[in-house]
């Protein structure tokens, strides 16, 4: 008896970049891979589509319209009770913003231009780990971007009065 080929479940990708070449280099090659990827052409459509879609996986540009990739990533760390996996790419070379994006839990930054294979084994490295065990970063509130800080979880003292 022959055995059945393991079916694998796709794994949906949310691409956020307002470089229409990126987007669509990016589209064919994971689409090639077998996933199911959806695309936003700037942080506030990004965010809109992760409430929306909840990807396993964003990719996400660290400079564009509208909103950075930086306060995407502020507003997805302090908003969402699971973190999501996330690759930042940019064309910044500087080290502070690399630093930062770290501190805020990305879990890879690949600068551009890119091979396509470093980024692909990144996705897959990260699709295999899946949500286990991501610890999210305490990120403080910015009241710029109308952000309210989270409740921080209470210890079970209580202040002697």
């Amino acid at each position: 008896m022959a055995e059945e080929p393991v079916k694998r479940e796709k794994k949906k990708i949310l691409l956020v970049d307002d470089d229409q070449e990126i987007i669509e280099s990016l589209r064919i090659a994971l689409t090639t891979k077998g996933h199911d990827v959806v695309f936003a052409r700037d942080g506030n459509q990004g965010l809109a589509m992760v409430e929306r879609e909840d990807p396993d996986l964003l990719i996400l540009d660290m400079m564009m319209p509208k909103r950075s990739g930086f306060l995407v990533l502020e507003r997805l760390r302090r908003n969402r009770p699971v973190p999501l996996r996330i690759i930042m790419i940019t064309a910044n070379e500087g080290s502070r913003h690399k630093a930062y994006a770290e501190m805020l839990g990305v879990d890879d930054y690949i600068r551009k231009p890119f091979a396509m294979d470093r980024l692909m084994d990144s996705v897959e490295r990260l699709l295999s780990l899946g949500q286990e065990k991501k610890a999210e970063p305490d990120v403080p509130a910015n009241p710029d971007a109308g952000d309210k800080p989270k409740p921080k979880p209470s210890r079970g003292r209580k202040k002697a009065e």
